[in-house]
């Protein structure tokens, strides 16, 4: 595959970096444009990889051109892709926006969010939940800084983890910095539900990228690696505090 330009939708942290993921203009039946995950041949992409020129960090919704290199499906991340971050260098080509933007999210939805949530059959999905809450939480004594939030689909109740709105992790780098932006000092938690988060963002609609980890004890647990809010929210990441 030549030099690609790819529409970022989960920009996350990882323990040891940074993992990206977004799609491509190639059809899909089920997702209606091709997912992929830019990996490194070793270790984990870091976040200079995914870097201008100026050292800013792209972010979602940014349409970067990227040197994908093979497919190295690594099931259920079948959708990672083989990537050249050295000779050809990450450049952003344009921005989502507006109505473009909204647009977008509306008309790409998963149609079989199951195969993620329930069969890990492949590993990334674009969701629009009809319910949700939300949570950060700092802990003064250890410094550990965690955001998390529980959503429920519409309709299909073959989605255990969707519909118990069960809490999962949020590593969505930009999510994570807005979260610690609202913790003023001494606050150790603060909670949302949909209606107080909608009207915290003065947005009207969420949307969801949903992933799954890499095999951690056996299981591949749900991650929220991406939030899209309509109209966008405002948050600056801190790469040395991620």
């Amino acid at each position: 595959m030549p030099v690609q330009e790819v529409l970022l939708l989960a920009m996350t942290r990882m323990r040891s970096g940074i993992c990206v993921a977004g799609m491509t203009h190639d059809p899909d039946p089920v997702t209606g444009l091709r997912w992929v995950r830019p990996v490194r041949d070793f270790e984990t992409v870091l976040p200079g990889d995914m870097t201008d020129t100026h050292n800013c960090l792209f972010q979602c919704c940014n349409v970067v051109s990227l040197n994908l290199l093979k497919p190295q499906p690594d099931p259920p991340h079948v959708e990672d892709w083989l990537t050249d971050f050295v000779h050809h260098r990450p450049q952003c080509v344009r921005c989502l926006e507006g109505e473009r933007r909204a647009r977008f999210f509306a008309e790409h939805l998963d149609s079989a969010p199951a195969d993620i949530l329930v069969r890990h059959s492949r590993s990334l999905c674009l969701v629009k939940p009809e319910k949700m809450r939300a949570g950060f939480s700092l802990d003064p004594y250890s410094g550990k800084y965690e955001a998390r939030m529980g959503f429920v689909l519409p309709g299909n109740a073959d989605h255990p983890h969707a519909i118990t709105f069960e809490s999962m992790p949020v590593t969505d780098l930009k999510w994570r910095a807005l979260g610690r932006s609202w913790l003023t000092p001494g606050d150790t938690s603060l909670t949302f539900n949909q209606a107080g988060l909608q009207t915290e963002l003065n947005c009207e609609i969420l949307y969801l990228t949903v992933g799954l980890s890499r095999s951690w004890k056996g299981e591949y647990w749900p991650l929220i690696v991406g939030v899209h809010t309509v109209p966008d929210y405002e948050a600056t990441i801190d790469l040395h505090n991620l």
